[in-house]
């Protein structure tokens, strides 16, 4: 495959960044998406250019790092996935494809395709735990008896990777998704329940201060979410966060 890249580069956060244009041939379209942006790397560095700086560890769709806005849309034109596991075959040969960050105010892009959310580690931060009483004999978690509904909906909300495709894909870059998701992991079991008031309000109240929007709804971040989160987290949210915020 032929392939036109639209690269953003920007040297670092206070730099003016813009769209660098590369030439590519013989993509396999059995590579991944990283794979391909490997031998770019590789040809800028043969050429005695800068490498494109871009995030990435497990290449597994676990960690959530490689996160890249690809024409337009958060971790490309494929559903279900993260970056590193789009593959080439979803573009043909002699296409032009868009290369970005993930764009919000709350996640500042360190360099070229890199961002800082560190913001998502903060908010979880706030109040994303549980207290276990760990004096004596501890009580296995698997003896307290929980309903097969609550556990397979908290599994679900739990299978967020904080990626932030629901960030850099809401008009409003809004994080509610993600915090709705940490909130409802705990929020739907037993032992969440003793900080369940701090936790919610606390969650919140940082993701206000990081800078993230409001949510309105239009439901792009379920339809992004490589994990396929649901907006039902955020109704849960908003309840817990009701009644802790009446009780306060």
């Amino acid at each position: 495959m032929k392939l036109t890249l639209k690269v953003w580069r920007q040297k670092d956060a206070k730099s003016q960044g813009k769209l660098e244009t590369y030439q590519l041939d013989k993509i396999s379209e059995h590579m991944s998406f990283l794979e391909m942006l490997d031998v770019l790397n590789e040809q800028l560095i043969n050429t005695g250019e800068e490498p494109v700086a871009f995030d990435h560890d497990c290449r597994e769709g676990i960690c959530g790092m490689c996160s890249l806005y690809i024409n337009g849309e958060a971790h490309g034109p494929d559903r279900g996935v993260t970056t590193c596991q789009l593959h080439m075959r979803m573009f043909k040969d002699g296409d032009t494809i868009y290369i970005e960050p993930f764009r919000s105010k709350a996640f500042p892009v360190i360099k070229d395709l890199v961002v800082d959310r560190g913001s998502f580690d903060r908010i979880q931060h706030a109040g994303g735990f549980v207290s276990v009483n760990t004096s004596g004999n501890t009580i296995d978690a698997n003896t307290i008896p929980i309903p097969k509904e609550d556990a397979d909906n908290a599994f679900d909300a739990a299978t967020c990777i904080g990626c932030g495709a629901c960030v850099a894909t809401c008009k409003n870059s809004s994080a509610m998704l993600f915090v709705s998701a940490k909130v409802a992991q705990f929020s739907l079991l037993p032992q969440g329940k003793i900080e369940a008031k701090d936790r919610v309000l606390n969650m919140v109240h940082q993701m206000d201060l990081e800078g993230f929007g409001n949510c309105t709804n239009t439901g792009a971040c379920e339809v992004e979410c490589p994990k396929g989160i649901s907006l039902e987290n955020i109704a849960i949210m908003n309840k817990e966060y009701f009644k802790a915020s009446t009780k306060a």
